[in-house]
C-alpha cells in the first residue's frame, strides 16, 4: 500500500485548507489504495472542527524557540517522522515560507508535491505598502520562487494562480466540493450569505458598503456573514456608521454551514484576492446563485458570468450592489441562475477531482521506479 504523508501546520481549525484536506485526504483513504498520514506542528488537541476518515493516521511534532531553534526542531522532527512513516510521496500544505523552502531544509527523501492554497497576493496585506514592505515582499517572492522550483510537482487551484508562477513543474487541480445535497435552497428566504474569516483579504468592508446601498431599497433583506470574528477589522463599527446594523449579522464559524446555504437566496464574495473560492462551489451546490468580485484568482474559473452567477470588476462596490439588487428583484432570474449553478458545479465533485490526484501520484511513482 502506498504511503502518503501530508505536512500541514494544523488541521483542528475551521479554515478552508482544513476543510479541503478533510475531504480530499479522507476520500483517498476510504476509496483508494493509499495509507494516509497527516503530520501537524504544535497541535495539542485531538478535537477537529471537520470530520476526517478514521483510516487516517495522525502525527504531531513540537517546534518552537527563536528562529534557529525553531528551524532545528522543525528539521529534526520532520526527518524523524519521515524515517518512521517511510512515505512514498510527501505533500506539503503550508502556504508559509518554510513550506515552500521544505526541499532545501529537509531534502528530497521521495517525490515531493507542494499544494498552494492561496494566491501570491496573500503576501499583500495593505492597500498601499511602504518601501520597506515592498522590498520585503520582493525578497520573499524571490525565496518562494526558489523553493517552488525544487518540488517534483507544484499544484495550484486555478488557471489564474498558474499565471502567478513561472514554473515548469506546475499543474492545476481544483478543490473538491464539500457536499452535494439532495434538496437545494428554495431561494425564497430574504437572506444573503458570505462565508470566511474577517480579514483584509475577504473585503467585508467593501461588502458592507455595497450592502448599505442595497439596504436602502430592500430593508427587509438580511446579510449574514459567517467566519472567525476579528475586532481589529472594525466591521461592526462600519455597519453602525452605514446604518445597516439591523440587517447585518456577524456569526462565528459553524459546523452546519450547509444548512446556512440552504436558508439563503444569494451568495456574495467580496474578496480582494482568493486561492480558489471553495465557498462559491458550496453555495452553488445548494443552487444559490453567486455574485463575486472578479478578483485574482478563482471566481472567474468557477462562475460563468450571466449563466450561473455574476462577476463584478474587482472593487466596483456600486456594481456589486446593483447585481445584488437585480437578484433580489428578479426571483425568476435568481432561480434560473441557481439551477445552472447546481448543474455546473458537479465538475468539482470529489470523484472527479480526487481522481486527478490519483493520476498525479501514479505518474510520480512511475518515474520514481524508472
Amino acid at each position: 500500500m502506498t504511503n502518503l504523508l501530508y505536512i500541514v501546520n494544523r488541521i483542528d481549525g475551521p479554515g478552508g485548507l482544513e476543510r479541503v484536506l478533510s475531504i480530499k485526504a479522507s476520500y483517498l483513504a476510504d476509496n483508494y489504495a493509499y495509507k494516509v498520514h497527516i503530520l501537524t506542528l504544535n497541535q495539542d488537541t485531538n478535537t477537529l472542527f471537520y470530520n476526517f476518515s478514521k483510516k487516517i493516521q495522525y502525527h504531531n511534532i513540537k517546534v518552537g524557540g527563536n528562529a534557529f531553534a525553531y528551524l532545528k526542531s522543525y528539521k529534526k522532527g520532520i526527518q524523524d517522522k519521515i524515517k518512521e512513516i517511510a512515505p512514498d510521496i510527501i505533500l506539503v500544505c503550508d502556504d508559509g515560507l518554510k513550506g515552500l523552502l521544505f526541499p532545501l531544509i529537509i531534502g528530497k527523501p521521495c517525490p515531493l508535491i507542494y499544494e498552494r492554497h492561496v494566491s501570491k497576493n496573500a503576501e499583500l496585506q495593505v492597500k498601499t505598502p511602504n518601501i520597506y514592505q515592498k522590498i520585503s515582499t520582493w525578497l520573499k517572492f524571490k525565496l518562494m520562487n526558489l523553493g517552488a522550483k525544487q518540488y517534483d510537482k507544484f499544484v495550484v487551484l486555478t488557471s489564474g494562480n498558474k499565471k502567478e508562477w513561472h514554473l515548469k513543474n506546475i499543474t492545476v487541480i481544483p478543490n473538491p466540493l464539500s457536499f452535494y445535497p439532495n434538496t437545494p435552497s428554495s431561494l425564497n428566504k430574504k437572506n444573503v450569505i458570505a462565508v470566511g474569516k474577517q480579514c483584509f483579504q475577504k473585503g467585508y468592508d467593501r461588502l458592507l458598503k455595497a450592502w448599505g446601498l442595497v439596504h436602502k431599497s430592500f430593508p427587509d433583506w438580511n446579510l449574514n456573514i459567517y467566519g472567525t470574528i476579528n475586532k481589529n477589522e472594525k466591521l461592526e463599527t462600519l455597519a453602525k456608521e452605514l446604518n445597516i446594523s439591523n440587517s447585518v449579522n456577524f456569526h462565528k464559524p459553524v459546523k452546519n454551514i450547509a444548512e446556512k446555504y440552504q436558508e439563503s437566496s444569494i451568495y456574495v464574495m467580496s474578496s480582494r484576492y482568493e486561492g480558489f473560492g471553495m465557498v462559491l462551489t458550496e453555495a452553488m451546490a445548494y443552487g444559490v446563485p453567486c455574485i463575486s468580485f472578479n478578483c485574482p484568482h478563482g471566481p472567474s474559473d468557477i462562475i460563468k458570468d450571466g449563466e450561473d452567477g455574476f462577476l463584478v470588476p474587482n472593487g466596483n462596490v456600486n456594481m456589486l450592489s446593483d447585481k445584488i439588487k437585480t437578484l433580489i428583484e428578479d426571483s425568476e432570474l435568481r432561480k434560473n441562475l441557481g439551477e445552472n449553478a447546481r448543474q455546473n458545479v458537479k465538475n468539482y465533485l470529489p470523484e472527479f477531482v480526487v481522481k486527478q490526484w490519483d493520476m498525479l501520484f501514479k505518474e510520480l511513482l512511475k518515474h520514481k521506479t524508472v
